[in-house]
C-alpha cells in the first residue's frame, strides 16, 4: 500500500559508508523516540488508573459524611458516573486522534481530569445537594479518562505484531500499578483522619477524603508536561517497519480506509466488544461492592473499610503485575485465546467461592441496644462524646441480613485472590486480540468503542449490584455474576476460531 514507507525505500541504492551510518543513526533515533513515546502512554494509563482507584475505597464513607441522605443505591450511581463519562468521551477522543496529532486530545482530556479532581475535593462545600456535586465531579473525571482509547490506539499503531502482546501487557501492568498505588495512597492518607486540617486561604478541608483527589491533580500536571515535551507521532506495520503517520493527514487515508474497513472481521470485532463488556462488568461489580460488603459482613467502621480494602486491593494489584509477567511468557507458548478462556474460568471460581454458606449470620446494626436502660443511655452518650459512636454491621433495613448467612473473611480474601488472577489475564488478552484483529487501520475509533464497552459495563455494573445487593443480598448478586461468566465462556468458545490477527486472516503471516 502507498502509505507504507520502509526505511530501505527512502535510502539511495548507491550509498557510501557515511550515508549508511547516517541511516542507521536515524533508525536508532526513531526507535528510541518511538519507545519513549510509548512509555509516555504507559504513564498516561497509570495515571488514569490512579485517578479512579485513589478514591474508590473512600468514596462510600465520603459520600455518607458530606450528605447523610445518600444510600448504597446512590453510591452505585456515583461509581457509575465515572464510567459513564468515560463511555461518552472515548469515541470522541478516539475519532479526534484519527485525524489530528494525539497530543491534542490527550492534553485536553488531562486538563478536564485534573479540574474534575479539584471539583471533587470541594464537593463538601455547597450547603445542599452535596451528593450530586460528588456525582458530577466523578462523571467529569471519567470524561477525562476517555484518553485511554487514545493511549491504547497509539501503542497498537506504534508496535509490530511481535511487540504487541508485550506492549499491551506492559500497559496493563502500568494500569495495575496505578490500581495498586491508588488504594495504597488512599490507605496512607487515611491517617490524616476525617477532620484533617483546614486551609482557610482557599477554603479547603484537607482530610483523608480530599487529599487523594488533590494528589491526582498534581499527577495530571506531570502528565501534561510529558505529553507536550516527549510524545511524538510514530506508526509501524505488523513487521515493525516505519510507515507514514495517517492520524491527521486526510490524503493518506483516502486510498486505504475503505479497503481496510471491508476486510476487518466485524463479527470478531463485535464479539470482542461483548466479551470485554462482560469482563469489565464482573470486575466493576467486585470493586463496587467491596466496601459495603465488608462493612456489612465484618462490621468494619468507615475508616477500617477504607484502610483494609485499600490494603486488599493493593495486594491484588501486586498480584496482577505478576500475572502480566506470566501472560507475556505464556502467550508465546500457548497463544492469546487460551489465556483469555482460562482467565474467565478463574473469575467464575472467584465469584462462586464468594457465595454465602453456613449457618452464621452477620451482625445487625444496633442489635446490641436491646433496651433503654440508664446504663445503655450513658454508654451511648459516652461513646458519642468520644466521636466513636458509629453503627456497624448489616443495616436492619436490608431484610436479607436476617436470613442470609454471613460471608467469612477467608471467603472474601480467597475470592479477591482468584479475581486478581483472572481479571488481569482477561483484560490484557482482550486488548491484545482486539488490536490484532483490527490490523493496520487507524484504531482510534475502534479502541474508543472498546473502551466505551468497558465503560458502559462499569456504568451498569455498580447500579446493578447496588440494587440487587441492597434488595436481595449477596447470594442473588453473585449467583447472577456466575451465570454471566458462563455466558462469556460459551460466547468465547463459539467464536474462538475467528479471534485471529488481521494479517493471519489474510494469509500474510503464519499464526
Amino acid at each position: 500500500m502507498s502509505q507504507f514507507a520502509d526505511s530501505d525505500d527512502t535510502t539511495p541504492l548507491l550509498r557510501d559508508d557515511a550515508s549508511s551510518d547516517d541511516s542507521q543513526d536515524a533508525q536508532d533515533e526513531h526507535y528510541e523516540s518511538r519507545w519513549r513515546s510509548i512509555r509516555v502512554m504507559y504513564f498516561t494509563m497509570f495515571l488514569s488508573s490512579v485517578g479512579f482507584t485513589i478514591v474508590i475505597t473512600s468514596l462510600w464513607p465520603y459520600l455518607q459524611k458530606i450528605d447523610d441522605s445518600a444510600n448504597a443505591t446512590f453510591l452505585g450511581w456515583v461509581v457509575a458516573a465515572y464510567s459513564l463519562g468515560q463511555m461518552l468521551a472515548s469515541p470522541i477522543f478516539g475519532l479526534w486522534s484519527n485525524y489530528r496529532p494525539r497530543r491534542e486530545p490527550l492534553v485536553c482530556s488531562i486538563i478536564i481530569n485534573l479540574s474534575a479532581n479539584i471539583y471533587y475535593a470541594y464537593a463538601y462545600l455547597p450547603r445542599t445537594n452535596n451528593k450530586f456535586h460528588l456525582l458530577m465531579s466523578r462523571a467529569l473525571v471519567g470524561f477525562g479518562a476517555g484518553n485511554v482509547a487514545v493511549a491504547r490506539s497509539y501503542v497498537a499503531g506504534a508496535t509490530s505484531l511481535k511487540e504487541r502482546t508485550s506492549a499491551m501487557a506492559n500497559m496493563s501492568a502500568c494500569q495495575a500499578l496505578g490500581f495498586i498505588l491508588g488504594p495504597a495512597l488512599q490507605a496512607g492518607l487515611s491517617f490524616i483522619g476525617e477532620q484533617g486540617v483546614t486551609v482557610e486561604a482557599i477554603d479547603l478541608q484537607l482530610n483523608m477524603y480530599t487529599a487523594p483527589a488533590l494528589l491526582a491533580t498534581a499527577f495530571g500536571f506531570i502528565n501534561i508536561l510529558l505529553v507536550v515535551l516527549v510524545l511524538r507521532e510514530h506508526t509501524v506495520d505488523d513487521h515493525g517497519r516505519h510507515i507514514r503517520a495517517i492520524n491527521y493527514t486526510s490524503e493518506d487515508r483516502d486510498e486505504t480506509s475503505e479497503e481496510t474497513e471491508e476486510t476487518i472481521d466485524q463479527v470478531a470485532v463485535l464479539s470482542s466488544n461483548v466479551l470485554f463488556f462482560i469482563v469489565m462488568f464482573i470486575f466493576a461489580v467486585f470493586e463496587t461492592i467491596a466496601a459495603p460488603l465488608s462493612m456489612d459482613m465484618f462490621a468494619w467502621t468507615r475508616k477500617e473499610a477504607v484502610l483494609y480494602n485499600g490494603i486488599i486491593i493493593c495486594c491484588i494489584g501486586f498480584e496482577s503485575i505478576f500475572v502480566f509477567i506470566v501472560v507475556k511468557v505464556a502467550s508465546k507458548r500457548v497463544g492469546d485465546r487460551p489465556l483469555l478462556l482460562a482467565g474467565l474460568a478463574i473469575i467464575f471460581c472467584g465469584f462462586f467461592i464468594l457465595l454465602p454458606w453456613g449457618n452464621q449470620y452477620p451482625k445487625i446494626q444496633w442489635a446490641d441496644l436491646k433496651n433503654n436502660s440508664l446504663v445503655s443511655l450513658m454508654s451511648k452518650a459516652a461513646a458519642a462524646s468520644n466521636n466513636s459512636m458509629e453503627p456497624t454491621g448489616c443495616p436492619y433495613e436490608q431484610t436479607w441480613c436476617q436470613y442470609t448467612p454471613a460471608i467469612y473473611l477467608a471467603q472474601y480474601i480467597t475470592s479477591a485472590i482468584l479475581i486478581g488472577v483472572g481479571y488481569p489475564a482477561c483484560n490484557v488478552m482482550s486488548y491484545t486480540l482486539y488490536s490484532k484483529i483490527l490490523g493496520p487501520k487507524p484504531q482510534g475509533v475502534y479502541m474508543g468503542w472498546l473502551t466505551a464497552s468497558g465503560s458502559g459495563a462499569r456504568t451498569v455494573a455498580p447500579i446493578f449490584v447496588s440494587q440487587v445487593y441492597t434488595l436481595l443480598g449477596p447470594r442473588w448478586a453473585f449467583s447472577l455474576i456466575c451465570g454471566l461468566v458462563l455466558v462469556a465462556i460459551i460466547l468465547l468458545s463459539s467464536i474462538y476460531h475467528r479471534l485471529i490477527a488481521f494479517s493471519v486472516r489474510h494469509g500474510r503471516t503464519i499464526e
